[in-house]
């Protein structure tokens, strides 16, 4: 067996080398990536067809084939009575020496902006994940009705459903959105407002690129939803991180001696404290908003999980002034991969903000669109709702009474707002608790330290901790792990300086 036969036959050997493709792909390919790694070099001669078939016990065809397309892409060069040679290929020696500074892979040569956006995957430190270890738990999702609802249309052939949105979304879907919001939300709105988008992270960045431009102040929660933070920062924002407190976001005088573009709120459950914003909070943010000549940006990502008592009114309701852009998402209530959103716009930005949409994001899914717009107005939706939130009441519960028992007599302390995905373990000052979410991590929990989601230095500890997608069974026996975990680290020396427990 040739040196060349030999190279080739120990890279198809590897089960993991393209194992899917057809042999005479693989064969082009394991040539293609030594001719690209200088393993088989300008000028080096390739075995013959024949030879070559012996060698790997492949048939003579599959490899004419495969020399037949490195040939039509210019990486050998065959010559009558004489053989098949690997090209001369100038490009590839600028990728060899661009390889020796990367250790073998091209430097990614992203913009200012990429090299910003990707140094930081805050998703895999923020997005908070169902705290106990294995897959989420998404069986309260009627799966069979959904089905039913999507082979319906598939049957009927409806041909206006291929196309892109167009139009701002589906519009049986925005109208029963619309209804939705009127009562459920108290939002102000007619069907032309809302927009159908794939969800709250696409809702801001059209907000972002619409309403301000680079260098715009935006305000922002502190501590804050860490996706809102991203969106801004890509479209080169200034973020002013906002003090929250136990009534919301709390402006003080030099956030009022500056001067916001954006204002980026969640006022019915602030995330992640889970604090509601009062009246007085809202009434003066709507406010200053006008005298600002600014956009506010309400995300209420989560108000369907209120388990006492009735929804709060959107911030949108009271907006009498048309500053208000509210946003919501079903990635919660239904699944997340679902990636369906809605924006509500005033008047005015109605047809700025479909020409964006469209041109920006040719927006699609409109058989899936069509099936969420029978499936809410069908009354499916209202009573899957009905379900999951007794569900996830129930889980968040167990999950309380888990950790209050263990946590007796520590000064941690469970948040007591009755909604939401997850709840919060305050913790006392002397507590790091991002220590305690790798402590949690060795145990396989997934926690997330409160104190990271500042902007401003933190002034609260704590922990999130999410329990919707999680099974009672695996609540009970996670949750007592959790507890211990967090009983080590209040058990710890309390420092003089730290001994006052902030509650606020």
């Amino acid at each position: 067996m040739s040196p060349a036969s030999d190279l080739l036959a120990s890279t198809l050997a590897d089960a993991d080398f393209h194992p899917r493709l057809a042999q005479q792909r693989r064969l082009y390919e394991a040539a293609k990536s030594a001719i690209h790694q200088q393993q088989l070099g300008a000028g080096n001669k390739l075995p013959s067809s024949r030879d070559l078939a012996r060698d790997l016990g492949f048939s003579r065809n599959t490899v004419i084939a495969a020399f037949e397309q490195l040939a039509a892409e210019g990486y050998v060069t065959s010559a009558q009575g004489s053989g098949t040679y690997v090209a001369n290929l100038p490009q590839l020696a600028f990728i060899s020496k661009a390889s020796v500074a990367t250790g073998g892979e091209a430097e990614a040569q992203l913009s200012k902006r990429g090299n910003d956006i990707t140094a930081f995957a805050a998703g895999a430190r923020y997005e908070i994940q169902p705290f106990a270890p294995g897959e989420a738990d998404f069986s309260g999702f009627p799966f069979k009705l959904w089905q039913r609802l999507q082979n319906r249309l598939w049957r009927d052939a409806r041909t206006d459903l291929l196309d892109y949105g167009q139009s701002g979304g589906y519009l049986p879907l925005r109208q029963a959105i619309t209804d939705y919001l009127r009562i459920s939300r108290s939002v102000k709105v007619n069907v032309g407002q809302v927009l159908i988008t794939a969800g709250t992270q696409q809702s801001l960045d059209l907000c972002a690129q619409l309403l301000a431009d680079a260098g715009d102040t935006a305000w922002v929660e502190d501590p804050g939803y860490w996706g809102a933070r991203r969106v801004f920062q890509a479209c080169e924002l200034a973020l002013r991180p906002v003090k929250v407190d136990a009534d919301g976001m709390s402006l003080s005088e030099d956030d009022l001696a500056t001067d916001p573009r954006l204002i980026y709120v969640t006022p019915s459950h602030q995330y992640p404290t889970g604090v509601v914003m009062t009246l007085a909070r809202r009434r003066e943010l709507l406010d200053v908003a006008v005298r600002k000549n600014a956009w506010i940006l309400e995300d209420d990502y989560d108000s369907e999980f209120r388990y006492t008592g009735r929804p709060l009114a959107s911030l949108q309701g009271l907006d009498t002034d048309n500053r208000v852009l509210y946003m919501g998402t079903f990635s919660k209530v239904l699944y997340p991969g679902i990636k369906i959103g809605y924006l509500v716009v005033p008047n005015a930005l109605i047809e700025p903000f479909k020409i964006a949409l469209y041109d920006l994001q040719r927006p699609g899914q409109l058989m899936v669109q069509a099936a969420l717009a029978d499936f809410i107005s069908l009354g499916h939706f209202t009573a899957h709702v009905r379900k999951i939130r007794q569900m996830f009441g129930a889980r968040r519960e167990m999950l309380r009474r888990t950790l209050a028992t263990a946590l007796t007599g520590q000064r941690a302390r469970i948040s007591s707002e009755e909604s939401g995905l997850h709840l919060v373990v305050e913790l006392p000052d002397h507590v790091d608790d991002t220590a305690l979410e790798k402590l949690a991590m060795e145990s396989g929990i997934h926690v997330r330290a409160l104190s990271t989601y500042y902007l401003a230095p933190p002034v609260r500890r704590g922990l999130l901790v999410g329990y919707a997608y999680v099974t009672p069974e695996k609540i009970t026996h996670y949750g007592k792990v959790l507890a211990s975990v967090i009983q080590s680290g209040c058990a710890e020396v309390v420092p003089p300086t730290c001994a006052k427990w902030r509650s606020q």
